[in-house]
């Protein structure tokens, strides 16, 4: 049937027969491997502490489910991707806001803000959920970052959930740095129970651009949490057929490494150019070194500061320009006028030509904006002649 071992035999029975819900050492030993090269060999992963599941969003709704009971809380940055962890899981998810003033840099005054908002509402926070390189920011978070929501996590003895299925996008400076590279400082390990607070939910559907194989994973120390989640995978298995095949490509490391470094030459490539286009039309871009998209701000072409004009903005490109980007509010983002730009899910003209026609459609606002001031302005005048006009009549009447 096309499947075959090293020896040339069919595995296609053994692989239709029988599923184990731990995974398959063989690809599990090559996927810890691969983890490990992505951040530079600087951290080293236990295949024993890998969980399988359906997809990065399955992983980080298993993990909700084994920290966390209905009810509690966790608390997550924004403007985040809009996963939806609250529906099956029944947590609450506090926002921590943070804003345009400092990059939307996550503060230890919004996380401490957004801790003690939940406590008002009587909420038991069990943990932060982070996304390193960000979703839709396109950043990577700094070790000093990292290590302060370590020791926050620790001094609120709760736990800290890392989602890095971006992490082998990052295309320039600074590199990636993961959540356990951060946890090996020696001021950290002192504490003995730090790793055993972290968990790092990871997949294949960005960096190998595979999301329809639906391969995502859980790392954690916590035995706890491992043998839970492990028992939690029986719901959403990575297929043996799956499992196989991946296997065979992850052990070719001179692909694996070529189809890395070219996809991120690839990828500063398109970012480098949607920015340039971008900023010939008068809209700038958070600057940002990973991701497959980028954080535009539009905040000048709303009609006003509200999320209404944010909306009628984003119908008006979705149905006059014939784009579909999306708006800011869709990532719970607390200013509205941002929108996340994908550049990596088009070839090159494609992208140019809509470069072209986000260009006349700004082009097209201004005048229209100038045409509406010139007559707002003509009738301001006339009124204020009018004004004038009656009242010297009145002053003369008198």
């Amino acid at each position: 049937m096309g499947l075959k071992n090293k020896d040339g035999e069919s595995v296609f029975r053994d692989l239709a027969l029988f599923q184990d819900y731990h995974g398959m050492p063989a690809f599990k030993n090559e996927l810890v491997e691969y983890m490990a090269k992505i951040r530079g060999n600087k951290v080293k992963f236990d295949p024993n502490n890998l969980v399988l599941a359906a997809g990065a969003t399955s992983a980080n709704e298993t993990l909700i489910f084994c920290l966390a009971d209905p009810g509690d809380a966790i608390l997550l940055p924004t403007p985040s991707y809009p996963g939806d962890l609250k529906w099956r899981t029944g947590v609450e998810i506090v926002p921590i806001h943070c804003s345009s003033s400092n990059g939307f840099r996550i503060s230890m005054f919004a996380l401490e803000e957004a801790y003690e908002r939940a406590q008002k509402l009587n909420l038991k926070v069990k943990g932060v959920l982070i996304t390193n390189p960000s979703n839709p920011l396109g950043t990577t978070m700094t070790k000093d970052e990292l290590q302060s929501l370590i020791t926050f996590a620790i001094d609120k003895d709760i736990h800290l959930i890392s989602d890095e299925v971006f992490s082998g996008t990052v295309f320039d400076s600074p590199c990636f740095i993961s959540i356990m590279e951060a946890a090996m400082d020696s001021n950290l390990k002192r504490n003995t129970d730090v790793l055993s607070r972290i968990h790092i939910v990871y997949s294949l559907s960005k960096d190998l651009g595979l999301p329809g194989f639906r391969v995502g994973m859980i790392y954690s120390n916590n035995q706890t949490v491992v043998s839970a989640a492990t028992k939690m995978s029986s719901f959403g298995l990575v297929s043996s057929q799956t499992q196989y095949l991946l296997s065979y490509m992850l052990a070719n490391k001179k692909f694996t490494s070529n189809y890395m470094k070219r996809n991120q030459k690839r990828l500063k490539k398109r970012k480098e150019m949607l920015v340039s286009g971008l900023k010939k039309s008068g809209i700038s871009c958070l600057k940002s070194n990973a991701g497959l998209f980028c954080w535009v701000d539009m905040r000048h072409l709303l009609c006003s500061n509200t999320f209404e004009a944010e909306t009628d903005l984003w119908k008006k490109i979705l149905c006059e320009v014939g784009l579909n980007i999306s708006p800011g509010s869709s990532f719970h983002c607390s200013q509205p006028g941002w929108f996340r730009v994908c550049f990596a899910n088009m070839n090159q003209s494609t992208l140019q030509v809509a470069l072209r026609r986000i260009k006349d459609f700004v082009e097209r606002s201004s005048f229209n904006y100038q045409q509406n001031m010139g007559s707002l302005s003509r009738k301001l005048i006339s009124n204020w002649v009018r004004k004038l006009s009656s009242a010297d009549r009145e002053e003369q009447e008198r």
